[in-house]
């Protein structure tokens, strides 16, 4: 099987339970968080009504939901079927004010140009071509837009040992608070068997991707290693401390 088929089976056989921790987002603080993260970055002269953001990877819909919440014109992409139903069901009313699109997150079917932001979360480090995808949402940006993506070094333990004892001392710090395992909850075996074949896993990011999308011209490239801070709910600081959530910010020529 491809792997683009691999990494298509497993996210629709997640869809519903990942739709789940998103449900449990909406309704606590990563809602307000992620809002004020997110609208930190955009000018603050826009308009919101007239503000247009792509959300890539949308999965179950998250930042397109809080979003389209605040106004804006949103459009939510996912490769995955699924994931865009459960999107859709999560979003409620708002629904019908975004606007859904099943594609290829590095191969997009938007003219050069089209959106004022692009936003995105737990998404590149599982594509097969990321670098491809970086100068695709770049080309959709217009001018002056802003690329914000939030990701970490997922099963970047699978070639790091140090990293390897770090996240079974997360797991042991899990169990030990009586928390639900964030990995183990899911098919941990084929995950894996996926960030053992896609790029990213193996390279200690962020400093690839600055580098990438300073190549790709842009006017500013900045870094935020300390965004789960501010993010995160406790219950994720204590799953993911050893792989901590960095933000990007990339701003377009």
């Amino acid at each position: 099987m491809e792997l683009l088929e691999q990494i298509e089976d497993y996210w629709t056989d997640r869809a519903e339970g990942y739709s789940q921790v998103n449900q449990e987002e909406l309704a606590g603080d990563n809602r307000t968080n992620w809002r004020r993260e997110l609208e930190r970055h955009f000018p603050e002269n826009r308009t919101n009504e007239t503000y247009k953001i792509l959300d890539i990877g949308t999965g179950p819909g998250f930042f397109s939901i809080i979003l389209a919440e605040a106004g804006y014109q949103v459009t939510a992409v996912d490769y995955t079927e699924a994931m865009l139903e459960e999107a859709k069901k999560n979003a409620g009313a708002f629904a019908q004010k975004i606007t859904y699109c099943q594609m290829d997150a590095s191969h997009l079917a938007f003219a050069d140009e089209t959106f004022d932001a692009v936003v995105s979360r737990n998404l590149t480090w599982n594509l097969e071509d990321p670098e491809q995808a970086y100068k695709e949402w770049m080309r959709v940006l217009k001018k002056g837009g802003i690329l914000l993506n939030y990701d970490a070094n997922w099963y970047h333990h699978l070639f790091d040992a140090e990293k390897r004892e770090e996240y079974e001392k997360d797991r042991q710090m899990v169990t030990e608070a009586g928390m639900e395992d964030h990995y183990t909850c899911t098919d941990i075996d084929t995950m894996e068997e996926i960030a053992r074949q896609v790029p990213l896993s193996r390279i200690d990011r962020p400093r690839w991707d600055q580098k990438i999308l300073q190549e790709l011209g842009t006017a500013r490239v900045s870094v935020d290693t300390e965004v789960w801070n501010q993010v995160w709910s406790e219950v994720e600081k204590v799953n993911y401390h050893s792989t901590p959530m960095f933000g990007i910010e990339a701003v377009k020529e």
